[in-house]
């Protein structure tokens, strides 16, 4: 099987090759555990959750370590807990505590490693002085800043001109900087921060050094991949590449990067301001986890994804039908076809198309087609992991047992597909009732000739 991947660094799709095919190793840059968890940030966690169970199929489950860090120091996180009244160390332990449910209620696998920042400061020091040794960086009132000067091809990653750089990076103009561009591997705390002791004065470590330092503790000076939000592409993973490079010595941090696309939400920026900010925590109590995580994939990773109602609905029928369809099926090994798909650069829409196109064979009754269908939704895309009945019963946080109003708008849909003569649509929507326990009567209209609907409940 090759795995073909689109490299940010490279800026092309290349076929993956391990460094260890007996210990593929992936990096992926974690929360910063202030605030509850957005749909934005669920992107990433699902899309490389996917390619690790993707890594562990090719590979073998013994043979990927996945690491994503937690950041427990933070500006933010010393805003909020002074906002709460509230120890650091307490806002961080409730934050992750929450961002663990709510990944989990998505359906992602925890990570080989979790490592957390602050119990990673020793490392840091470390790279930090190695940084200073070799000339690039520098100690000034009490800060340690990177010279950017001192790497040649800085800004290789993200493609930026040096005005682009300096205007994303948000520069802070200081008089102790050489160079605006320079960024900050170690600064003074403030009063009520956290500080630890170090060759420069008591302080805290600035955020890129963080994922330098955790990453070469649990992957190696060189690795194969490593991912996050587009977002993050300057200043961070810049950032990250020189400090690694620059302190080893080598001429990569990782061989493969990959940056998943920006969420909007109905068609616009996600934005308190504009009351769309959806957070996973509060989406869970609408919809299940599974139907969440699907409804993210359906997009390819690299592109935007707009977060809309309708979608996450449909995520829902499909889950819906899948299950209906499987539940008494024994799951056995994943589809070629779906597999072939995601090894190509993690192609969700193909492999969802794939999956239809198993649903459909199962449908006739193809009974290895569910087998090999049920295995390929829970073993790589990470649903069907429910128990059929309770998938069956769930229902919206505060929704009656029965939400009629849902369950008349399918049957309206279903109607009017049928009326139309769209077949394949009636069909779907009428396994996605019945695995719903909705028992449909139709009828024709003597008059007009369309047919009519009416729906009891089994038992």
């Amino acid at each position: 099987m090759k795995l073909s991947l689109h490299n940010s660094l490279t800026k092309k799709k290349e076929i993956f090759t391990p460094i260890d095919v007996n210990n593929v190793r992936m990096y992926v840059c974690g929360p910063t555990v202030y605030d509850t968890a957005h749909i934005g940030n669920a992107r990433p966690v699902v899309v490389f959750d996917m390619l690790f169970r993707l890594l562990r199929h090719v590979y073998g489950e013994d043979h990927v370590t996945y690491v994503r860090n937690i950041t427990d120091v933070d500006d933010k996180i010393n805003a909020r807990a002074a906002e709460r009244g509230i120890s650091i160390r307490q806002l961080t332990d409730e934050t992750t505590a929450v961002y663990h449910a709510d990944m989990d209620a998505l359906g992602a696998l925890r990570p080989t490693i979790e490592p957390r920042a602050t119990e990673h400061i020793d490392e840091m020091l470390h790279m930090i002085g190695t940084l200073i040794d070799k000339g690039h960086a520098y100690a000034a009132e009490g800060h340690v800043l990177f010279a950017v000067d001192s790497m040649k091809n800085y800004g290789k990653l993200s493609g930026r001109s040096v005005d682009d750089m300096i205007a994303g990076a948000r520069v802070e103009v200081a008089p102790y900087k050489r160079n605006p561009m320079d960024f900050v591997l170690w600064k003074p705390s403030k009063e009520g921060e956290p500080r630890w002791p170090s060759p420069w004065g008591e302080g805290r470590p600035g955020w890129h050094i963080e994922c330098s330092a955790m990453s070469e503790k649990h992957l190696g000076e060189t690795f194969d991949i490593h991912g996050g939000g587009i977002d993050l592409t300057f200043p961070h993973h810049e950032n990250e590449i020189a400090q690694s490079c620059c302190a080893h010595g080598n001429q990569r941090m990782a061989n493969v990067w990959m940056h998943n696309g920006f969420v909007q939400v109905e068609g616009e920026k996600m934005s308190k301001s504009l009351g769309n900010f959806t957070t996973v925590h509060d989406l869970i109590d609408q919809w299940p986890g599974e139907a969440i995580r699907l409804a993210l994939l359906t997009t390819h990773y690299a592109k935007p994804f707009n977060w809309t109602a309708e979608g996450v609905k449909e995520a829902k029928r499909m889950l819906d039908q899948w299950y209906a369809l499987t539940a008494d099926v024994e799951a056995s090994e994943p589809s070629d076809a779906v597999v072939a798909a995601l090894a190509d650069d993690l192609n969700t829409p193909k492999a969802i198309a794939e999956l239809h196109a198993l649903r459909s064979k199962a449908q006739g009754g193809d009974r290895d087609a569910a087998a090999s269908l049920k295995a390929s939704l829970q073993q790589l895309i990470g649903v069907l992991h429910k128990d059929p009945k309770d998938w069956a019963d769930w229902r919206p946080k505060g929704a009656t047992d029965v939400d009629e109003g849902a369950i008349q708008a399918l049957v309206d849909e279903r109607l009017e597909a049928r009326n139309s003569k769209d077949f394949a649509k009636s069909d779907e929507l009428r396994d996605t009732l019945a695995a719903m326990g909705v028992v449909l009567k139709d009828s024709k209209n003597k008059e007009t000739g369309a047919f009519e609907t009416t729906w009891t409940l089994e038992g």
